[in-house]
Formats: C-alpha cells, sequence, structure tokens
C-alpha cells in the first residue's frame, strides 16, 4: 500500500501563485497606468491643456472686455439667403456643400412655416474644442470658437463632436471659382486647405479690425458679420452683450429668445425668436 505524502511536502510542491518578479511586473503597469492616467486627467495631455495651445498660440486674439453674441429672429426671416450667399462670398466659400451659414425650411408641430438659420453656434462649453487633439479649436477670451487652419490635421473629432451640424471638411483642393463674387461681396479672408475642418467665424477678421480702428461690431457695417449687413429685413442682430448700448443687448431685453438645446449645457452665443403662425 502507497505511502502518504505529509501534507508539508505538498505544500512545498505547489508553486507559488506570483513570483517576485511578476509581482514586480504588475507594481510597475499599474503605477504606469496611474502616471499615465493623471497625464491624461489633469496634466499635459488633458483636454484642458490641449485647448490651452490654441489660445497661446494666439495671445493677442480677442479680449474679455466683450463677449459677443448673435440674435436671429426667426418670425422675421423670409428665406432669402441673403446672408448664405454674403457670408461664402466674403469667407471665400465657393462650394455650396460647404457653407457655413445653412438657411432651410422647416415646420414646427402646430403646421407654422419658417426658415430655420443655423450658423455656428459659438458654444462656451464647446464639444468640438474638448474633443481636438492638437488644439487646433479653441474659445477665445471674447467667447468666439476660433480655429487655427495650419494646426488642424483633418481628424474630423470636432465635426462629429458639434452637436449643431455646423462644422465642414474639406475634401477638396480649394481651386474653384466663387460663383457669389464679386456680386455679394470680395474675399476677405485666404481659402482653407484641402483636409481641414471649416467652420463659421462671426466673421472675426472683421471684428478684430472693427475694435482695432474704434468701430462697433453690430453697427458699424464694415466691423459687424457679413450675414447681419446682408439680411434685407434685420432678421440678424449682432454685438457686445457686455455693451449696454449694443444691438444684441437691446435686442435680448426687449425680446423673449431661446438657444438650441440649451439642455445640453453648451452654452451657446446665438439666440433665436421663436416663429409665429401666419394667419391665410
Amino acid at each position: 500500500m502507497a505511502s502518504k505524502v505529509p501534507e508539508e511536502k505538498e505544500k512545498e510542491k505547489s508553486p507559488s501563485i506570483l513570483s517576485r518578479s511578476d509581482f514586480l511586473k504588475i507594481g510597475g503597469a499599474t503605477l504606469g497606468a496611474a502616471v499615465l492616467s493623471e497625464l491624461v486627467i489633469s496634466g499635459p495631455f488633458s483636454p484642458e491643456a490641449i485647448q490651452g495651445i490654441g489660445a497661446e498660440a494666439h495671445p493677442h486674439q480677442g479680449s474679455a472686455e466683450h463677449q459677443w453674441h448673435m440674435a436671429i429672429d426667426l418670425d422675421r426671416c423670409i428665406g432669402c439667403l441673403y446672408c448664405v450667399r454674403a457670408c461664402q462670398a466674403v469667407n471665400d466659400v465657393p462650394d455650396d456643400e460647404m457653407r457655413w451659414n445653412v438657411v432651410f425650411p422647416e415646420r414646427l408641430e402646430d403646421g407654422t412655416e419658417f426658415y430655420m438659420n443655423r450658423p455656428c453656434q459659438h458654444c462656451q462649453e464647446a464639444p468640438c474644442v474638448r474633443v481636438c487633439p492638437v488644439g487646433a479649436t479653441w474659445v477665445r477670451p471674447d467667447g468666439i470658437v476660433a480655429m487655427d487652419y495650419n494646426r488642424c490635421i483633418g481628424c474630423r473629432y470636432c465635426q462629429v463632436a458639434c452637436p449643431y451640424d455646423v462644422r465642414r471638411f474639406n475634401w477638396k483642393t480649394p481651386d474653384a471659382p466663387n460663383p457669389y463674387q464679386p456680386a455679394w461681396g470680395v474675399a476677405e479672408v485666404p481659402r482653407r486647405p484641402r483636409g481641414v475642418v471649416e467652420k463659421c467665424t462671426f466673421c472675426v477678421h472683421r471684428i478684430d479690425r472693427g475694435v482695432e480702428q474704434g468701430l462697433k461690431p453690430g453697427v458699424d457695417r464694415a466691423a459687424t458679420p457679413a450675414c447681419v449687413v446682408a439680411c434685407p429685413v434685420g432678421a440678424r442682430i449682432f454685438g457686445d452683450i457686455r455693451d449696454p448700448e449694443s444691438p444684441i443687448t437691446k435686442f435680448l431685453a426687449e425680446n423673449t429668445t431661446f438657444r438650441l438645446r440649451e439642455d445640453w449645457g453648451t452654452e451657446p452665443k446665438v439666440h433665436y425668436v421663436r416663429p409665429t403662425k401666419k394667419e391665410a
């Protein structure tokens, strides 16, 4: 009859679950993951740090002294597309599929028909800004969501993240003639290269130049977004909400407005007046 192996002997032969080498490897990996997480969450690779790249590269753009907002009166808009064409001429957007500012017929549940207008909403808490991996888009101190087309790598993360569908990816080499020039204006900014995402800028080149020259955006045409200037019925209003005498400040005080999907927490800077049903 075979003799029983003592219990102590069996324990001695049982392999250990973790060797010292395994323990060190796991510990090192855990520490590395913790360090990497810290870098991504609050370190130099965090969304907040990356967002600051664009602002640091353009430190003199915009001042917190101003906060630029736009209002669109959907009850007044007639759908003439003057704003769209002026935008395409001034910002040199020849392709209709690339329009930064879109206007289209819409209808409410009660049958009210109107023309929806949708430029970039210039969100204060912009999802597009948070996802850009290279800091090519950021919120300026004056509230405008800016773009650095030289930094943009064309990953389109911002386009996917934008809840308002107002960013356009440039698939083509921009060499086609612009059919809206010179009838609706002349190019005031250079065309963007192929492979970058474009969007409405509130005609920031006009705003910055106007402020430097002592002009008042929203009042002086040369310092006001092209779409606002072109509207024949005054359906678009622009200005600085920190100026009590600005057209936008007065308009918001005198009218009930809303912003698109405020429940998303994006804090957009475009305000709308609701359309009313027209009598037949």
